[in-house]
């Protein structure tokens, strides 16, 4: 029997009655009615983070300071070089993509594999004082999107592990802003251990070796701060909505309209719905893994008329995927609400222009830019900007208008929206440290 135990349990039941709602997370705000510490450091702080695992990092270095913005108007098929071109009475349109400094954002998203390391690092007792994890990730609770299992019981350091072997090089699907900031920390308050640059073709990347910190709450982001901000002008970020635009869609070639993409995957043809949209990609049914890469390009996204990439893993009985929910769903509003699966990040192997992969399908990434909440709300609660497009969305969430928002720390996305993503970001020049 799949369960989710009685600490997740009472926040779960909200879900049933909006579930069917979900694939709003990126959609146009609602009508009125998703190496720098801060301080000196010290010998402690160092031998705090020797006590971390050592993830991988590879990013993708995006030049070209200055570049131009584009001008949108959210969730439309089309760009403009600016919002005195948009189409007369638009009162939301908005410019993105111009970034005056060098910097780098992550090749692929943060792995099941990466993520069960930090918390590992920075929950090593088991305690989750900070809210890292829910039941409803786990494989137990929810056998077709469970990640992340947790064993009161295991080692020091040992009390997560990935849900099954398939999950390890997935994106982690279950983040809100407050915990990508908490990783981009535990990265900033780490030690750096080697960092090599390389060329592959007309792209550059940056390939780091960062042993963890367990210090989550200041580093880049002060998160005594409600609405924290970046502390530094080195280290590792949340990217922006401005970095992650402009390495998802800015061709510094001129190609596209305006050198902005249509997709991060190709120019494709602003105004012709999906005609241009990459194929979607076609899952292995037991592992996730891609199998149709040598069609390009390609992005994990759920087009129309075709089934949403989905998988289940192999070890899972038949039938369990369709029905078993931590929600409570019934199984035909399930299988409506639940269709896209994530896919082992990179085997897309599409690039952006700047070399980085997945920002178009898969997982929807956070960046750290607040923006105002949507009309008709109060402002109790620090909105961010997402993109990325989903498994589970058609294609029109990878336009670069597609300027979702949600709040930081949406408890409810937390239980129920299992493609939620994180990209971590580097601005300046952080290096090995001795």
């Amino acid at each position: 029997m799949y369960v989710v135990s009685s600490r997740s349990r009472s926040r779960v039941g909200m879900a049933v009655a909006a579930a069917c709602g979900l694939a709003a997370l990126l959609a146009a705000a609602p009508a009125p009615a998703l190496t720098a510490t801060s301080g000196a450091r010290t010998p402690a702080d160092d031998d705090r983070s020797r006590a971390g695992e050592v993830i991988t990092l590879r990013t993708a270095r995006v030049g070209s300071p200055g570049n131009p913005p584009v001008a949108v108007v959210p969730f439309t098929d089309a760009v403009y070089q600016s919002c005195a071109d948009a189409p007369e009475g638009t009162s939301d349109c908005q410019t993105l993509g111009a970034v005056a400094y060098p910097y780098e954002i992550g090749q692929l998203e943060i792995t099941v594999g990466q993520w069960v390391a930090f918390l590992n690092t920075v929950d090593p007792d088991g305690r989750d004082r900070h809210d890292l994890y829910e039941d409803t990730e786990s494989s137990s609770a929810w056998p077709k999107y469970g990640q992340v299992d947790f064993d009161e019981d295991a080692a020091r350091g040992r009390h997560y592990a990935v849900g099954y072997p398939q999950w390890t090089s997935k994106p982690y699907g279950f983040a809100n802003f407050l915990e990508a900031a908490r990783l981009a920390n535990s990265l900033d308050n780490g030690r750096i251990l080697s960092k090599e640059t390389t060329t592959e073709g007309r792209f550059t990347y940056v390939t780091y070796r960062v042993r963890l910190s367990p210090r989550t709450e200041r580093g880049m982001y002060d998160l005594t701060e409600r609405d924290a901000t970046r502390t530094s002008a080195s280290g590792f970020v949340v990217p922006s909505q401005n970095e992650w635009v402009k390495a998802a869609y800015y061709d510094p070639s001129g190609a596209g309209t305006f050198s902005y993409w249509k997709y991060p995957t190709n120019p494709g043809v602003f105004g012709d719905g999906a005609a241009t949209a990459p194929s979607p990609t076609v899952l292995d049914p037991a592992t996730g893994d891609v199998t149709n890469a040598a069609t390009q390009p390609l992005a994990s996204y759920h087009a129309s008329d075709l089934p949403a990439p989905s998988w289940c893993p192999g070890q899972v009985p038949s039938g369990v995927c369709t029905t078993a929910n931590p929600i409570g769903l019934d199984p035909a509003t399930y299988a409506d609400v639940y269709q896209g699966s994530l896919a082992t990040v990179g085997q897309a192997r599409t690039p952006s222009p700047w070399g980085t992969l997945d920002q178009g399908g898969n997982a929807v990434e956070w960046t750290d830019t607040i923006t105002p909440p949507p009309g008709g709300t109060d402002g109790a609660r620090v909105w961010r900007r997402l993109h990325g497009g989903v498994s589970n969305a058609p294609a029109f969430q990878m336009w670069p208008s597609a300027v979702g928002l949600q709040p930081q720390d949406n408890v409810f996305y937390s239980h129920v929206y299992p493609w939620l993503g994180i990209r971590i970001g580097v601005i300046g020049d952080p290096g090995p440290r001795s």
